[in-house]
């Protein structure tokens, strides 16, 4: 890796994986234990897995500028980790697909986001990616703890980079 670009397009990449191997995972639950009220800044992983959803939505409809802002929050949750896993590989996939369409000088290109009653911003596409990537981390590490209180294993998330220590399924990504 040897630009700002070049990260970008693997933590695309390394979004998508950890990703299929959390929903991999989050599949195997019963439907009971999907949508169980556990301890957690959202009360379950269903929850937490549609705010990353949305979350992702938000962020992607600001960066490819379509203009939905708020409005993609209106879309009802999805009920089960099945429909939230191929949601949200479409939206891993336009994710890489935007990132891909990167030039430099993109990353320094500001885009709008609609923060309702308290203004629209401009960032960086750079910023916005970043931040989407930390955002998605961070729920994904709340879904990992939460796994470890049910009889489906947290699967690793981070062998990704490394390539000695690089999971057979990251390969696909690269």
């Amino acid at each position: 890796m040897t630009t700002a670009l070049d990260h970008i397009h693997l933590m695309a990449r390394n979004n998508a994986y950890a990703n299929e191997r959390l929903y991999e995972a989050c599949c195997q639950l019963s439907p009971e234990a999907f949508v169980a009220e556990r301890t957690n800044f959202f009360p379950s992983i269903r929850e937490t897995l549609n705010h990353n959803w949305e979350v992702d939505r938000y962020y992607l409809d600001a960066l490819r500028e379509e203009g939905r802002g708020l409005g993609v929050f209106d879309a009802p949750h999805l009920e089960t980790a099945s429909e939230l896993k191929q949601a949200q590989e479409l939206l891993d996939r336009m994710l890489i697909g935007f990132c891909d369409s990167l030039t430099k000088t993109d990353l320094s290109r500001k885009v709008v986001q609609d923060r309702g009653r308290n203004g629209r911003f401009e960032e960086t596409i750079a910023n916005t990616l970043l931040h989407l990537f930390q955002h998605q981390t961070h729920h994904r590490g709340q879904v990992h703890a939460m796994l470890a209180g049910t009889n489906v294993a947290p699967p690793q998330l981070d062998e990704f980079f490394l390539d000695f220590d690089r999971h057979p399924a990251a390969e696909r990504f690269l």
